[in-house]
């Protein structure tokens, strides 16, 4: 599991997530949301191309990171969810929360 971060051209925040998305390391994303926010950051994108599994505690981290950035006046995408993650969000009425593309491009370009 591991997180990563970029810029695209346009200045938003790339945050790439592989593996798992789950209790044990869910703060280490939250923390660099927070890094992120702290450095100016306020359009944010949070790839799952990458990603086969987010937990209960998971989805909570997402929760609580899309409210920080709405605080901080800014922006979250979400893109790349496989058929599973995106049956768990629709199950959990969370694609009425987060705007979300198929592909980090159409996220991209949503902005």
């Amino acid at each position: 599991m591991s997180f990563s971060q970029t810029k695209d051209a346009s200045g938003v925040a790339v945050l790439q997530v592989e593996g798992q998305l789950i209790v044990g390391n869910r703060q280490e994303l939250k923390e660099l949301v927070q890094t992120a926010l702290a450095q100016g950051e306020r359009r944010l994108l949070i790839d799952f191309s990458r990603t086969g599994y987010i937990d209960s505690s998971g989805l909570g981290a997402l929760v609580s990171i899309s409210k920080k950035i709405r605080e901080a006046g800014g922006e979250l995408r979400l893109s790349g969810l496989n058929e599973d993650l995106r049956s768990l969000f629709e199950l959990t009425k969370l694609d009425t929360l987060f705007a979300i593309a198929e592909t980090p491009q159409q996220a991209l370009a949503s902005f």
